[in-house]
């Protein structure tokens, strides 16, 4: 069984930065064939953010350039850091962890999910 917790969500101004960070347990983040941040802003579907598997690191359209993902091996972690934000970066935030192999996207695709962090940028 995996469990993850998000941390890091926040308000902050737009244009600032927010680091999120998805403690992962019950196995080795590596492992595990991908972890993914999705976002759901009120009244929208649950929108596909970054993602970090075993063929690389990967991104949606609407967040490529200004978010970075990585892993820490040794915190078993993978933090989320979000640069430039704009207000419709606003959501809860959530990280997930699938066992599809390749780059999945979709989340039908992932199978353990956290309780999502709230990120709020203001105009």
């Amino acid at each position: 069984q995996v469990q993850l917790i998000e941390s890091g969500g926040g308000l902050v101004q737009a244009g600032g930065s927010l680091r999120l960070s998805c403690a992962v347990s019950g196995r080795t983040f590596s492992t595990i064939p991908a972890i993914g941040w999705f976002r759901q802003a009120p009244g929208k579907e649950r929108e596909f953010v970054s993602g970090i598997s075993w063929s690389g690191t990967y991104y949606g359209d609407s967040v490529k350039g200004r978010f970075t993902i990585s892993g820490d091996n040794a915190k078993n972690t993978v933090a989320l850091q979000m640069n430039s934000l704009k207000p419709e970066d606003t959501a809860v935030y959530y990280c997930a962890a699938a066992y599809y192999s390749g780059s999945p996207r979709e989340p039908s695709q992932y199978e353990y999910w956290g309780q999502g962090t709230q990120v709020t940028v203001s105009s």
